[in-house]
């Protein structure tokens, strides 16, 4: 995939643990490890959203669908 670079403002004390955490080999490079630290972050957002869109179901109405849908089909469904 490709990159592109950016640049950013850390505050001081958060460089010194992403640093640390260089120094001690978790991450390869700074950029590595911000890398993975953004991509983390963006999944749990979309999961969250996804929960709360998920939340906002009716769960009876949904339940009314999906039984109305198997039972239309049934009747089509070949015998084991």
């Amino acid at each position: 995939m490709p990159r592109a670079k950016i640049a950013i403002s850390l505050d001081v004390a958060t460089l010194e643990r992403l640093d640390r955490l260089v120094a001690e080999e978790f991450y390869p490079n700074r950029s590595q490890a911000i890398e993975e630290a953004v991509f983390e972050k963006l999944e749990r957002l979309e999961r969250s959203r996804l929960a709360r869109e998920c939340a906002k179901l009716d769960r009876d109405f949904e339940k009314g669908l999906a039984e109305e849908g198997v039972s239309a089909d049934s009747a089509e469904w070949p015998e084991y």
